[in-house]
């Protein structure tokens, strides 16, 4: 019986290796840079063609490699970071390994320039599929220029599963902005397709820092520095009122090395309890200086993943200094010298001259309250006055149709059949069902009962066969101004009204965007948005279906647009919020063809102008939304998640009161 097992050639090993390094064309990006900062390099260059898929070229003055050094580093664990295994507890140096150029050699297509000070003339160097083609001496600067191209030509299989240009170079960006904010005494510059992208002079931290998510964010930051034996901790926090549902910066680096850490984070997210909404998040640039000795970075080939000795302590030293932060700038008073030109308000002579007359309060002396005779009692409430909470609203007997809530396309949130006005015009009025004593009956159903067929989004595991009924007799109150309480035959009914809302605009977005061009409604005093490197590559493709939805936006140059038009169905939401939610959503979900574009930015206006938490609904506006609601096809969650109804069973509630007289 003849052996089994043999050694694999080198080019099939280095591809394999190759795997766990280069994923994508940002790989080559985080390599390659990584490499020229050790080198000692001061100005680096970054020049993309096609989001990399045709070229990634990364220019240094660096050092520089001798011939024989640069012929040896596309060897496989060839380095000059390390020399034993006790250097890997002692690092300071952004690669170790000696597989990057390797693993970027075995698939693609490699150039390389190289030359030393001492040296008069430098090297070149060609490979392919990790042969050396040609090396010769070359006439070049000081440095390293490498340039690779063709990535994965000798693998299509991995080849084919590189994502549109776009995406592509969103995450070169992405690693790029994590390098760049680690080193603010290094130049650095970005280009794609011949644009320059980021061009970052050597400055201070705060100044790299806005000139990556840029500069109306100063306001935003808070400086944080703390000093322990443990750890060091120094960088920037964001103000609570800056805090936003997504899209938000949140670096963590650790001695000069940028790393992911959900532990840490959650220190970071626990100091800002109670100062901002729930769902939010903050912005946080912590730099974390620690004993090399104490880390382990050698966990992952990407070198983001660290482990920590003392965790739960420098935990609880992060979520003090954020705290402490956060307290010393909600401490700080804020005075405005700034008074020129301003008017003269004198102070009041008499303020008691400027108060109203407080209300006086009879009292009947005499009034008995078990004596009925000849008094009247007050009857209670059939209804919340709703006319009174929203007094533009028509009354129903003004109405055009049998229920019209709020005027205008999307100031009637709750519209069934016409949810988006703004895409093709028309008027907001309800739909005649026939049924117009019954606000909660659709289409054909009963006055009586309203039954949905098929599975009950109300029911539980156990409680799948049976369907609940709601009419418009049926009792329920709002509870906080938050959720809707509703009895059924299993319970108790808790619906979220906000995230309620949200499903029944999804879904209305859904099937009205990108049907035909939507109505833009200009805006009385234009508004400017200034946008970051890496929302604007999204806002490229974004672009055409941002106007076909009624935006409209004017180039001002500098990644700054005016918006002089908005779709007429978002009056009411803040335009810059909601432009940078919808590139933040873009960039989260990889988007690559207009159907993602659509649902992202469904989900995005949905939540947007859906009813704020603590707004009271009236009675007919309450079984409106539950009608709209229990009609959709899902209903249980929002398209992002998170729950809409729950049930207390019966069983429960019979169960919390077992023992007690």
């Amino acid at each position: 019986m003849q052996d089994i097992i043999h050694l694999l050639p080198d080019s099939v090993a280095n591809q394999i290796a190759a795997g766990e390094v280069v994923q994508r064309p940002a790989s080559i990006v985080k390599e390659l840079v990584e490499n020229s900062i050790d080198a000692g390099a001061s100005s680096i260059q970054v020049l993309i063609t096609d989001g990399g898929r045709t070229c990634v070229q990364v220019i240094d003055d660096g050092v520089g490699m001798s011939e024989t050094d640069a012929r040896l580093a596309f060897e496989r664990h060839a380095t000059s970071k390390i020399t034993s295994a006790d250097d890997l507890f002692t690092l300071t140096t952004m690669g170790f390994r000696g597989e990057a150029l390797a693993s970027i050699a075995a698939v693609a297509q490699v150039e390389l320039r190289t030359r030393r000070a001492e040296d008069e003339l430098g090297v070149f160097l060609s490979l392919a599929g990790s042969k050396v083609e040609k090396q010769e001496p070359v006439a070049c600067p000081v440095g390293s220029n490498f340039a690779v191209r063709n990535l994965f030509f000798n693998v299509p299989a991995r080849r084919k599963f590189l994502k549109s240009n776009q995406t592509e170079l969103s995450n070169i960006i992405t690693d790029f902005e994590r390098i760049v904010l680690t080193h603010p005494d290094i130049a650095f510059s970005l280009s794609n397709n011949g644009t320059e992208i980021y061009n970052l002079p050597a400055a201070k931290l705060r100044q790299r820092i806005l000139d990556v998510i840029g500069k109306k964010h100063d306001p935003d930051l808070v400086a944080l520095e703390t000093e322990t034996t443990l750890v060091s901790i120094s960088g920037y926090v964001g103000q609570p009122q800056a805090a936003r549902k997504r899209g938000q910066h949140q670096f963590f680096f650790v001695n000069g090395r940028f790393m992911n850490h959900p532990f840490f984070r959650s220190a970071v997210v626990r100091a800002y309890e109670n100062l901002i909404p729930v769902g939010e998040q903050p912005s946080f640039f912590l730099y974390l200086a620690v004993n090399p000795s104490s880390i382990d970075v050698n966990v992952h080939p990407t070198k983001t993943e660290i482990k920590f000795d003392y965790e739960q302590d420098i935990w609880k030293i992060i979520h003090a200094a954020v705290k402490e932060a956060l307290g010393k700038y909600a401490n700080t008073p804020s005075i405005d010298f700034d008074t020129e030109g301003r008017p003269d308000i004198p102070a009041m002579e008499s303020r008691m001259n400027y108060l109203p007359k407080q209300p006086s309060v009879k009292v009947d002396k005499n009034y008995n309250p078990f004596n009925l005779t000849g008094h009247t009692i007050a009857q209670p409430h059939a209804s919340s006055n709703w006319e009174t909470l929203y007094p533009d609203v028509p009354s129903q007997s003004e109405a055009p149709g049998p229920t019209h809530l709020w005027s205008g396309a999307l100031d009637n949130p709750f519209d069934v059949d016409n949810p988006l006005d703004c895409m093709g015009g028309g008027g907001a009025t309800m739909p005649d069902t026939g049924n117009a004593g019954n606000p909660l009956a659709p289409h054909g159903s009963s006055a009586d009962s309203l039954t949905f067929a098929g599975k009950s989004a109300f029911a539980d595991s156990s409680e799948t066969e049976k369907t609940p009924e709601l009419t418009s007799s049926t009792p329920f109150f709002q509870y906080k101004g938050r959720y809707v309480v509703i009895p059924d035959s299993n319970g108790l009914v808790l619906v979220d009204q906000h995230r309620a809302h949200i499903c029944v605009l999804y879904d209305q977005y859904q099937h009205s965007l990108f049907k035909q061009p939507g109505a833009s409604q200009g805006m009385l005093f234009p508004e400017v948005v200034t946008f970051s490197a890496s929302e604007m590559v999204l806002l490229d493709t974004l672009m055409s279906d941002l106007e076909f939805i009624g935006f409209e936006l004017a180039n001002l140059g500098g990644g700054s647009y005016c918006i002089n038009g908005i779709p007429s169905c978002i009056d009411s939401a803040n335009p810059i919020k909601l432009l940078h939610d919808l590139l933040a959503s873009a960039g989260e979900t990889n988007i690559s063809i207009r159907e993602s574009v659509r649902n992202s930015i469904a989900l995005t206006m949905a939540k947007t102008v859906a009813i704020p938490y603590g707004q009271v609904l009236s009675e007919e506006e309450t079984r409106l939304l539950l009608a709209q609601l229990f009609l959709l096809p899902a209903s249980r969650y929002t398209p992002d998640g998170q729950v809409v109804f729950t049930r207390i069973s019966h069983s429960v509630i019979e169960t919390s009161f077992k023992g007690h007289k």
